[in-house]
Formats: structure tokens, sequence, C-alpha cells
């Protein structure tokens, strides 16, 4: 699968964040294929049941996101410079938490600035079953899209949500953001839920982690992780923009 420079048409073809808050609860994104809840050993994820209405979600998120201060300061600026940020692109899937937590931000990140915002869904009817994407073997996604963005780590490449591209004008990029800030230690986080307590079944196991990590995302702390995402995608882009060699 050829990697295709963004443009500005294929940029253009993405939903702005109220058509995206009204496509999740729409007809034709709940008819998709629904993420299982389970990462498969080759980095994909399995299918489960029905897709469920997250534009609840979507919407108190973005109710009660604020930046700070300096956020808004640092945006405005940043976007003031001649080489500034321009657009933000996005590759989302509503049954990502890290989705939840990160896009209502991102949103108004965009708006604080000045910015033009696109959103993606990654995947097509089905839900991506392998780590790398393919456009090919499924049809209708954004996967050629997907595969100019993936995250890279001790464990391969792999088709990680949400991601964040910032552009300026003329489409040179200028910061990548993908899935979650350095602190959020969300591997090692969900490892602590999911293993078994002593004394504890499989499937109690199973149902407490799935409470402890629903908690844990109507905590504080993902508010707390989706500002210091913010804060990297500003300190990126103002590398960039002042000239700090990489």
């Amino acid at each position: 699968m050829a990697d295709a420079p963004v443009t500005a048409q294929r940029f253009a073809k993405g939903m702005t964040f109220d058509e995206h808050l009204k496509y999740v609860g729409s007809p034709e994104n709940l008819a998709r294929e629904a993420f299982g809840g389970v990462y498969l050993p080759d980095g994909g994820a399995a299918h489960g049941g029905p897709r469920k209405d997250n534009s609840p979600i979507f919407r108190d998120r973005y109710a009660k996101a604020r930046l700070t201060e300096q956020q808004t300061a640092a945006i405005k600026w940043l976007a003031a410079q001649p080489n500034g940020p321009a657009k933000i692109l996005v590759i989302s899937e509503d049954w990502s938490s890290d989705c939840r937590r990160d896009v209502p931000w991102l949103a108004r990140l965009a708006e604080a600035g000045g910015l033009e915002l696109r959103i993606f869904n990654r995947d097509g009817s089905k839900v991506l079953g392998q780590r790398r994407p393919d456009i090919a073997k499924y049809p209708g996604s954004n996967h050629d899209l997907m595969a100019q963005f993936l995250k890279k780590d001790e464990r391969g490449e792999w088709a990680s949500l949400p991601v964040a591209v910032v552009f300026a004008k003329d489409f040179k990029e200028l910061h990548r953001y993908i899935e979650f800030p350095a602190i959020y230690r969300k591997d090692a986080i969900r490892a602590q839920h999911v293993a078994r307590r002593a004394g504890e079944s499989e499937e109690a196991a199973k149902k407490r982690s799935a409470e402890e990590f629903l908690a844990l995302q109507n905590s504080p702390f993902f508010d707390i992780w989706a500002s210091a995402g913010i804060d990297e995608i500003l300190s990126g882009v103002h590398e960039r923009v002042t000239g700090v060699p990489r």
C-alpha cells in the first residue's frame, strides 16, 4: 500500500468536530462492526457485539474541556507565526477510550488557535484485525492515511488511536501525537488492572478490571492526561516552528 501525501483535497474529506458528533450517534456509524474489547497478539483487535452510541460521552467531555490560559496563549502565538500551525488531522474510532479522552480537547485546541480540524475514521465497516492497516483487505477505510502515522515501539509498528497530526498551511507536518501522552503509563496501569488477585477467579478478575478501567475514565486523571496531550502537541509544534534541531 503506497503512502500518499496529505493534500488539501484529502484533508477536506474529513469531518468537522460538529459533523463527527452527529456521526458517532448515527445509524451509519452504529451499523459498523464493534470493537470487542480484546487486542490480539498480532496487534489487531477482536470484533464484538452491537456498537455503542458514544456521542453523549464526546458531547459531555467537549462541554467540560477547558484549555488553560497558557495553552490558549501558546496556540494563538504559534498560529500567528509565518510557518505556524493551521490544520489538525485526526484519525479516530469512537470505541477507543483514548479517542474519547483526547478528541474533544483537540477540538478545543483547534478552536482556540483558529485551526482547521478534520476527523477521519480509521476503519470502514470492519474493525482492523491486524497490526498494520490494509486498505485492500478493509475497503471503505482510511488505512492509507493510517499507514503514514503508525506508532512505533519495541513491539514494532501499530495502528494506534487517536492520531493527531498538526500541519502548516502548506501541509508541512509540524508534529504528530499518537495514542496517549508520555505521562499516562497506560500499559502498566492496565496490566495492574487485569492481573488476577489472590483467590480471584478469571471471570471475577475480568469484571473487576473493566470496572476499574471505567472508573479511571470517569476520574480527573483522564482530563489531566488529555491536558498533557495538548502540552505535548504545543511543545512539539513550538520546537518545529522555532527551528529546534531534532
